[in-house]
């Protein structure tokens, strides 16, 4: 912890002690500042990073070690989650990686594609993604249009998705799709699809406000021939069960992204009030400087308090969706407020790239949108007021 945010979480035991310390001298070996601003140029994060990632034993750190991986759970998540968030690396897809596709195919997968996949995930071989999202569908899951049609000993999968992280890179897709159109919700299915198979297709490396390290893609399913094996749990129609049961994980990750950038951009913003100076004075001997930043430290606490009780009840097995939303509602829409009270402390500075807020500005952004937009967030919140 820093020294502005002293207090260790509840959930952080002396073996978890270590392995941040472990993650912090990886990152810094592997994603210097010099190279996250080449990654955040080329608009992708290079292959040889991933694969620097691996090395370090960054990939798969939540996967059994009989399939290769370290054997950790989501605690160890949140550890790299948060250090990611710290050093800027907005956009590297290793949790979607990890802690999303790896955990659909260890936790609902058969035993077969845990023994196929897994392995290559952990080692980097293969690059993960899931694709959700449509042009005509984001948080109505039931409206996708993508299908995936019987076809000899498998499946013929037609379609599009947009938005998919690690959309570029991924050499393994987790594609959300209708297997029985007439069955409504009970007619979803995921659907594994490599992405060296015929018909399938990337299209460009989208142009996003912020997060620019992050490869996000439209891609393209062409009467694309998938084998029955790849259908992950082996069973039609589980696919909305899988997605429910794994989004409150998603939304608490996101919380804890959120609480990452709350953090840096108070400590950001502190380092500069200390040594920028205005009528002769530090700005942090302005009482309105002390007052928003003494107002951002009480949120950003409230919000690990917050964010530490939720990763608790999750270990614990107890942390319900309706909880998960709150957390992902309240931390993104404060890391956004946070963020912008900072960036007005650096005045004019604020708005040039080459100060670290400017891009925390841009990124925290779309944190109110991805993973349910705050609005659904608070639809699913109020269903718990009439219980």
């Amino acid at each position: 912890m820093g020294a502005l945010f002293p207090h260790a979480s509840p959930w952080m035991d002396e073996e978890l002690v270590m392995f941040d310390d472990s993650v912090q001298r990886a990152l810094a070996e592997i994603a210097p500042a010099s190279r996250l601003e080449k990654w955040a140029a080329d608009g992708i994060v290079e292959r040889s990073g991933w694969d620097a990632a691996a090395q370090a034993g960054l990939l798969g750190v939540s996967v059994s070690p009989e399939y290769g991986g370290a054997g950790g759970d989501f605690r160890h998540e949140a550890v790299l989650l948060r250090r990611l968030g710290l050093i800027g690396a907005e956009g590297w897809g290793i949790p979607l990686h990890n802690a999303i596709c790896a955990a659909y195919i260890e936790k609902y997968g058969t035993e077969e594609q845990k023994q196929r996949w897994l392995p290559k995930i952990v080692s980097g071989e293969m690059i993960t993604a899931i694709a959700m999202t449509e042009p005509g569908a984001g948080s109505d899951l039931q409206g996708i249009r993508t299908q995936a049609v019987r076809s000899g000993n498998g499946y013929a999968v037609t379609g599009q998705k947009t938005f998919i992280t690690n959309g570029q890179h991924a050499d393994l897709i987790i594609v959300v799709t209708k297997t029985d159109p007439s069955a409504g919700s009970k007619g979803i299915s995921l659907i594994a699809v490599e992405a060296d198979s015929a018909g399938f297709s990337r299209g460009r490396n989208l142009d996003k406000i912020g997060i620019p390290m992050g490869d996000t893609s439209e891609l393209f399913f062409d009467n694309v021939q998938v084998p029955a094996d790849n259908l992950i749990g082996g069973e039609e129609g589980q696919g909305l069960y899988q997605l429910m049961k794994e989004l409150p994980k998603e939304r608490l990750m996101i919380a804890v992204e959120c609480l990452a950038l709350m953090e840096s951009a108070i400590e950001h913003t502190l380092a500069y009030v200390r040594e920028r100076k205005a009528f002769g004075k530090r700005l942090l001997d302005f009482q309105n400087t002390q007052f928003v930043l003494a107002d951002c430290k009480t949120e950003a606490t409230i919000g690990r308090s917050f964010v530490d009780d939720c990763i608790g009840r999750y270990i614990a097995g107890t942390l319900d969706a309706p909880t998960a939303s709150m957390a992902k509602y309240w931390l993104s829409e404060h890391a956004q407020t946070i963020i912008d009270r900072c960036q007005q402390l650096f005045g004019g500075y604020g708005y040039m790239n080459e100060y670290p807020i400017a891009q925390m500005y841009k990124d925290v952004r779309v944190k109110r949108v991805y993973g349910g937009t705050s609005e659904i967030m608070k639809l699913l919140i109020a269903r718990t007021l009439e219980e």
